[in-house]
C-alpha cells in the first residue's frame, strides 16, 4: 500500500509540475494568460520518451534531390585520349557512353546597377529645354531597386532578422551597404503601401457574420502595449494600443462576437 501510494503521489506531482509549466508557448493557453512579465523557459522538454531512435522511422517516405530533364547549364568535358588502365591510345575512338551528374546551386549574388538616361533637346521656337521622363519608380539620383528592398522586407518581417543583423547579411551576401535607417524607411513605406488593404480588411471584418476578438500584452520600447485582434475563419486584423480596454474595434460591429472563453 505504501508503494502504491508513493507511486500515485509521484505521478500527481509530475502532472501538477507539467500543468504549472504550461503557457501560451507550449500549450493551447491564451497569450493573455502569460501576463506581461518575462516568463522563465524550461530547459527540459515536456515530451514523453517513446523509446524510438531519433531521425526518420522505418517506413517513413523519404525525399531526395532528383535530377531535372532540362538543366540551366551544361558543362561538357572531353573524352579521354589514353586508357587509364593499359595506356592504349583511344583519342580516335567514338564516344560510347555519357554519364551525367547534376549540381544544384544558386548564382553568385551580386548587385546590378542600372543607369537610367533621359535625353533632352532645346525647342527652336521657345528655347525651352525639353526631355523625356524617367520611369515612375526612378525618383532619385541613386536609390535601391524593388528586388533588394523586397528581400530586405521579407527577411526583416517574415524571418524576423533584426535591422542591425540584416544590414550585415545584405553586406555579406550582396555587398549592399544598406544601413538600419534605410531599412526602417523601407518598413514605413511598406506600411503606407499596405494601409488601403488594412482598411479594407478592417471594414470586411466589421460586417463578418461571426468574428473573434481578443488582446494580449507585450512590450514596445520597454513599455507595456496591447495587441488587439479581430479575426474570422479567413481574415485577421491586428492593431496595437496602449490601452487594454480600447473600444475602438467594437464600433459599428455586426454579427456574432466570440471571445477566448
Amino acid at each position: 500500500l505504501n508503494s502504491n501510494t508513493s507511486t500515485h503521489q509521484l505521478n500527481a506531482d509530475r502532472t501538477l509540475e507539467r500543468r504549472l509549466a504550461l503557457d501560451s508557448g507550449n500549450s493551447s493557453k491564451a497569450p493573455s494568460s502569460d501576463g506581461v512579465e518575462k516568463r522563465q523557459h524550461r530547459t527540459k522538454s515536456l515530451r514523453e520518451k517513446t523509446g524510438k531512435k531519433s531521425g526518420g522511422q522505418i517506413g517513413h517516405q523519404g525525399e531526395t534531390l532528383r535530377s531535372v530533364l532540362n538543366p540551366d547549364v551544361i558543362a561538357e568535358y572531353p573524352a579521354p585520349e589514353q586508357c587509364g588502365n593499359c595506356g592504349c591510345d583511344v583519342w580516335h575512338l567514338p564516344v560510347t557512353s555519357v554519364c551525367k551528374r547534376q549540381v544544384f546551386d544558386i548564382p553568385a549574388p551580386q548587385m546590378i546597377v542600372t543607369e537610367h538616361r533621359v535625353r533632352g533637346k532645346i525647342c527652336p521656337q521657345c528655347h525651352q529645354d525639353v526631355q523625356s521622363e524617367f520611369p515612375a519608380e526612378v525618383k532619385a539620383p541613386t536609390q535601391y531597386g524593388p528586388r533588394i528592398r523586397a528581400v530586405a522586407a521579407y527577411l526583416h518581417h517574415q524571418q524576423f532578422v533584426p535591422e542591425d543583423r540584416l544590414s550585415e547579411v545584405l553586406q555579406d551576401l550582396f555587398s549592399c551597404r544598406m544601413v538600419p535607417a534605410t531599412l526602417n524607411r523601407i518598413t514605413k513605406q511598406l506600411g503606407q503601401t499596405f494601409q488601403p488593404v488594412v482598411e479594407q480588411l478592417k471594414e470586411s471584418l466589421r460586417s463578418a457574420s461571426v468574428k473573434h476578438l481578443d488582446e494580449t500584452g507585450f512590450r514596445i520600447g520597454g513599455k507595456t502595449q496591447w495587441l488587439h485582434v479581430v479575426s474570422s475563419a479567413t481574415q485577421t486584423w491586428y492593431r496595437t494600443t496602449g490601452k487594454r480596454k480600447d473600444l475602438e474595434p467594437l464600433r459599428d460591429l455586426s454579427g456574432v462576437i466570440i471571445h477566448d472563453r
